[in-house]
């Protein structure tokens, strides 16, 4: 190994890839996640995008609120609240009331996956998610009408009773109807509008009708 120590490198060798050390501190926002902040701020600010998208369900009109970052925690609590409400709502008192809690299940999720399903295949474009999204939030104005019948039937079952009760189940239907359709219109081509409204309209009469038949045992 002598000779090697004799020699020299006469000219300069060509080093490839980047070898440059960054200058300055990464900024804080680079190295941000979920996973360093504390919970209760990651609860506290889906609490508040919940809050937000009731708050576009309550005042409908042509927005991308509810597809911009959709989430299933609204339509779950939706749903299960709906659900115990309807519970124990059957006419044979020896029923237990379990079958109308699986019921709703049923009717409002399965209903929903076949409008998303029939609007993917006329031409929809928007996410199947983004569409399960928008169906169960705007079950919340027939969340806010089988709380409002239950109030009405705790003071009697009369003819006025069903008459409050069919003019608000009515009322919110077609809140429910003009909701979902206004966030969804736009992510359907002009000429099949018709086709994605009828089932959206089916979907919400079914649970509109379970709300105005039920009667507590």
């Amino acid at each position: 190994f002598a000779d090697l120590a004799d020699m020299s490198i006469s000219e300069d060798i060509a080093v490839e890839g980047e070898i440059t050390v960054p200058v300055g501190a990464p900024s804080p926002d680079e190295d941000f996640s979920t996973l360093d902040e504390p919970v209760r701020e990651t609860i506290m600010r889906d609490l508040k995008a919940v809050g937000k998208k009731f708050v576009h369900v309550m005042y409908p009109k042509k927005s991308s609120a509810l597809l911009r970052d959709w989430d299933l925690w609204g339509p779950l609590v939706l749903c299960v609240s709906l659900a115990l409400m309807l519970q124990g709502g059957s006419a044979d008192s020896k029923e237990d009331g379990g079958p109308q809690f699986a019921e709703v299940f049923v009717i409002i999720w399965f209903g929903a996956v076949v409008i998303t399903l029939n609007s993917k295949l006329l031409g929809g474009t928007i996410s199947f998610f983004q569409s399960l999204c928008v169906l169960g939030y705007c079950v919340m104005p027939l969340t806010v009408a089988m709380l409002v019948c239950r109030l009405v039937l705790l003071a009697g079952s009369g003819t006025v009773s069903f008459i409050v009760r069919l003019i608000v189940v009515l009322a919110m239907f077609a809140w429910s109807t003009l909701a979902s359709t206004a966030f969804l219109a736009d992510s359907q081509p002009p000429n099949r509008k018709a086709l994605v409204v009828y089932p959206i309209f089916l979907f919400y009469f079914v649970i509109s009708w379970m709300i105005l038949t039920f009667t507590p045992q």
